[in-house]
């Protein structure tokens, strides 16, 4: 008769931070690509803040080794990643990811049945896409126009409410372009995005992607249930589900006693740290671990609930972390070659957690290549600000 191994929240959040970079920066020279795929991805909607996420888990790394990695040596991609957003993911790892983001399926179209794209045609834009590319650097205008030429006017009707504006038919499947490998981003010509398409690659098959995907998933935020997972994906809860239960079938996962309610870990991943650790740590927007990481209340305990989620969402602001759970936020300011950071702590900081917070400010400011200042105060700035 096997045993149920029973986690608690203080010895799950030390694993996961460690396994994070979060307790112990990797050493310098670790290649962004290592760290990058230990965070399971990086949110880079803003890529600021995507250099942050690395540089601040890289000893001695600044936002120009990660654009190094990402533009230079190509180590990295950027791309839509886990939940169609914007992600730097190891280029290595292209073919694990697009096969399983392919696999996961997606929900109701949101748009009308006139404007929506059939299957069909959602399948035509994406090779259009993948053709246009091949070798070049197209804006998304450019880019437009040789999807158009290549398919039909009817990927070029402007159906789709975009801000102010409408954007044409087939920017719907931009994401799932990127999720497949036809598409990545390219350095911004002047302020205009660009794009090409990432090296050709062979994927792995889709079953095999997403059971790997599960057990790197519970190895970096485990335990976790297939509600976590699903989630993070964005995937439907049933179709996780029963994913999960697939596994645990096959003897990949193994059940796990997770504050007192069934969670899953990788199968044979049963060791964790014995007691909490302890330390203070400044994470910026979408930073990995505060997206994936759950339960969410646990990780936002209090007044952290309220104060650094929007409408218990996580991500839109950087958060400050305390032994593991978010105990407060900030915001940086920069001026030139300075950065002023106000961190609105909601408790009390011994005079060990003031030192080490100054320490992590002057980590953002190197990380950003700017002098930085910090100020203990409230936090003015909304959301995403």
């Amino acid at each position: 008769m096997t045993t149920t191994v029973r986690v608690a929240w203080a010895a799950a959040s030390a694993r996961r931070i460690e396994r994070q970079f979060l307790a112990r920066s990797a050493e310098t020279g670790t290649p962004a690509a290592e760290v990058v795929g230990s965070m399971l991805g990086a949110h880079a909607q803003v890529l600021s803040a995507a250099e942050l996420s690395i540089g601040l888990r890289t000893a001695e790394a600044t936002r120009t080794d990660v654009r190094a990695a990402l533009w230079d040596d190509r180590s990295l991609v950027k791309t839509h990643g886990p939940r169609g957003t914007v992600h730097l993911l190891p280029s290595h790892e292209l073919p694990l990811w697009c096969a399983a983001l392919t696999a996961v399926p997606t929900g109701p179209s949101p748009f009308p049945p006139g404007a929506r794209l059939t299957e069909d045609q959602a399948d035509r834009v994406v090779t259009a896409i993948a053709d246009a590319l091949d070798g070049r650097f197209l804006t998304v205008g450019e880019l437009g126009e040789e999807v158009v030429a290549r398919t039909g006017p009817w990927a070029g009707d402007l159906v789709m409410p975009a801000f102010q504006d409408m954007w044409p038919r087939w920017r719907q499947v931009l994401h799932r372009a990127g999720q497949s490998g036809a598409l990545c981003f390219a350095p911004n010509r002047g302020r205009k995005v660009t794009y090409t398409r990432p090296p050709r690659f062979t994927p792995v098959p889709p079953e095999e992607a997403l059971r790997s995907l599960v057990r790197r998933y519970l190895r970096a935020y485990g335990p976790a249930t297939s509600a976590h997972f699903a989630k993070w994906l964005a995937a439907p809860a049933g179709w996780a589900a029963g994913l999960f239960a697939e596994l645990a079938g096959a003897g990949e996962i193994e059940e796990a006693d997770f504050e007192g309610a069934p969670a899953w870990l990788a199968a044979g991943d049963t060791a964790f740290p014995d007691g909490p650790l302890r330390g203070v740590r400044l994470l910026p927007y979408f930073d990995a671990y505060v997206i994936a990481a759950q339960p969410r209340e646990l990780l936002f305990p209090g007044e952290a609930y309220r104060r650094a989620l929007a409408g218990g969402q996580a991500g839109n602001y950087p958060v400050l972390l305390v032994d593991g759970v978010v105990a407060g936020v900030w915001h940086q300011r920069r001026r030139g070659r300075r950065t002023t950071v106000t961190v609105e702590p909601l408790g009390h900081l011994t005079a060990r957690q003031l030192r080490e917070l100054g320490e992590q400010v002057e980590r953002v400011g190197e990380v950003l290549e700017a002098a930085a200042e910090l100020v203990v105060g409230k936090v003015t700035a909304g959301p995403h600000a």
